[in-house]
């Protein structure tokens, strides 16, 4: 089993919103691929949501009413990669750390 310090910070969040996290030796478990595969459909749908901001903020006749919706799920996005940011973030420090 890992350190308490290693830690796994899930995609998802708990009751509450509070953080989950995965505690395993196993990168290759099932909850290790599942979060991954989380992961990266949240960094896919944050790609599609950029684009689809660049392309309302930069139409000239771009409806006001787009964006209260638009900023609603941009947030959300910015939650979910900042939430995958420090995670991978903190795995990579503890990868680095075990091969020093």
């Amino acid at each position: 089993m890992t350190d308490k310090g290693e830690l796994r910070l899930l995609p998802w969040s708990g009751p509450d919103g509070k953080p989950c996290y995965l505690s395993t030796d196993d990168r290759d478990g099932y909850m290790s691929r599942l979060a991954d595969n989380i992961e990266a459909v949240q960094l896919g749908m944050a790609a599609e949501l950029l684009e689809q901001a660049q392309e309302v903020l930069g139409a000239e006749d771009a409806d006001l009413g787009e964006l209260r919706p638009l900023t609603r799920k941009l947030t959300e996005a910015l939650q979910d990669v900042l939430r995958v940011a420090t995670s991978r973030g903190f795995l990579l420090s503890v990868s680095d750390s075990h091969h020093s």
